[in-house]
């Protein structure tokens, strides 16, 4: 009788396992959905509410959102963000230059310039597994949305008409 009690907590065991792989499971979601999820991301998410962009990232895209993260946002100087702040328009064109028309996975990326959502160029490039945009680097590439994708970078980006 002992193999059938292993097969007893065998079982139970996997059940449990299969249960806890289905609970954790996330149902797709916006881009700005997505971005609020992300701990590494609340800067941005508190910027994207400000400028009112929200629903915009909940639109019908399909968007590539090239999403700052907090430590990112921590490396541009305080006068930078203080000037963002206080100046609408420039901080909405400056979280505009993160976004390209359409869904573009890290794999699809081709060396050359992206229009963006505020309308400049923004540089992209691969080389092998490492995507840069400008002069940041995708940290957490392919974060899948309804509506896009989002790719965690290092570095803000900030447009030329805004330096």
């Amino acid at each position: 009788m002992p193999n059938r009690r292993i097969l007893s907590i065998t079982a139970a065991v996997l059940a449990a396992i299969a249960f806890t792989g289905c609970a954790t499971q996330t149902s797709p979601v916006s881009v700005a959905d997505t971005i609020a999820a992300k701990p590494q991301l609340s800067t941005l998410n508190g910027l994207v509410a400000k400028t009112g962009l929200t629903d915009t990232l909940k639109g019908t895209g399909p968007f590539t959102v090239f999403a700052p993260s907090n430590e990112a946002f921590s490396k541009v100087p305080a006068k930078t963000m203080d000037d963002l702040a206080k100046d609408p328009a420039k901080l909405k064109a400056v979280l505009t230059y993160h976004v390209v028309p359409g869904k573009v996975m890290a794999a699809d990326v081709k060396n050359g310039n992206s229009k963006t959502v505020n309308g400049a160029n923004l540089a992209l490039s691969k080389a092998g597994d490492f995507v840069t945009v400008e002069d940041a680097m995708v940290q957490t590439a392919d974060i899948s949305a309804t509506n896009g994708v989002v790719h965690i970078v290092d570095s803000v980006l900030i447009p030329p008409a805004a330096r």
